[in-house]
């Protein structure tokens, strides 16, 4: 494959953005070797807005030789008018999808800023805001009585296997109550979960990682530890795996999945779960 130059590549949304970094991060997911920058420009929701950003596109065109990639979930015709102005390759979302729509269900749409079904939602909106406060309150092994009982689910698995980013993404696209616990050396002495998470031993998925990957991770957060150090990393994900076989735990392996892989396999077993539930 010749060499492609690094290109730049741009979120645009007259709300938070997260819409159209889901879609631009899922198409570039298809072209592992394209490298690039990404600059996240939100809330463009007037033409001045976008003529501002016009500006910095073309600067980054002139400073790079080659056109930046434009991902965009701007509505309003005004301000997606003065986008499409930009020297780049524009992927709009709306533009693509809106006039068919339109089309085929016989009405107009409003072209309103910012209107999602989810956000109209009060009670759902509400939901996801309680599971992210939860996932937060709930971090890396912070447990206060009782608490867990709330949990939807509990990852648990080595440091740095991808808790975290797994429960806060499953709280704020699902309104999932995450909690996730780490697995310690001391765990893995005592061959046997931590005391809080026993009584809540059907709730537990679990992450593993391969140990290199796990190294790399680590050596950049703690550099020449013995914590980083590729012997330490095998023993404990080795440790951890027997640690979720002996105890029936369900679990993946996150070393090449991304996180929306991820949290789709959990939300299967997740659905799985409540289908026997209501038996």
């Amino acid at each position: 494959m010749p060499d492609t130059p690094k290109r730049t590549v741009f979120y645009v949304s007259d709300g938070t953005g997260i819409t159209a970094e889901t879609l631009g991060h899922s198409l570039l997911a298809q072209f592992p070797e394209f490298d690039y920058d990404e600059v996240r420009a939100p809330f463009i929701d007037a033409p001045e807005k976008a003529s501002d950003l016009v500006e910095r596109i073309e600067r980054v065109k002139r400073r790079t030789g080659v056109r930046p990639i434009v991902f965009s979930t701007l509505v309003q015709p005004n301000v997606v008018a003065v986008l499409h102005r930009a020297d780049a390759h524009i992927v709009d979302l709306f533009g693509t999808f809106l006039g068919p729509l339109e089309r085929e269900l016989g009405m107009p749409s409003t072209h309103a800023v910012g209107r999602f079904h989810g956000i109209l939602d009060n009670r759902s909106y509400q939901r996801r805001i309680e599971a992210i406060n939860f996932a937060l309150s709930h971090d890396d092994g912070i447990v206060q009585d009782g608490t867990l009982d709330d949990a939807d689910i509990i990852l648990i698995g080595v440091s740095r296997s991808g808790k975290t980013p797994t429960s806060l993404y499953l709280a704020m696209q699902y309104a999932v109550k995450a909690a996730n616990y780490p697995l310690i050396p001391e765990d893995f002495e005592r061959k046997a979960l931590p005391a809080p998470l026993k009584p809540h031993r059907a709730k537990l998925f679990g992450l593993t990682i391969s140990p290199e990957r796990l190294a790399r991770i680590r050596e950049e957060r703690r550099p020449n530890s013995v914590y980083a150090s590729l012997e330490n990393c095998r023993k404990e994900v080795e440790e951890a795996l027997a640690l979720m076989r002996r105890e029936g735990i369900p679990w993946i392996d996150s070393t090449t999945k991304s996180i929306e892989e991820i949290a789709a396999v959990i939300m299967q077993h997740l659905q799985k779960m409540q289908k026997y539930a209501d038996l």
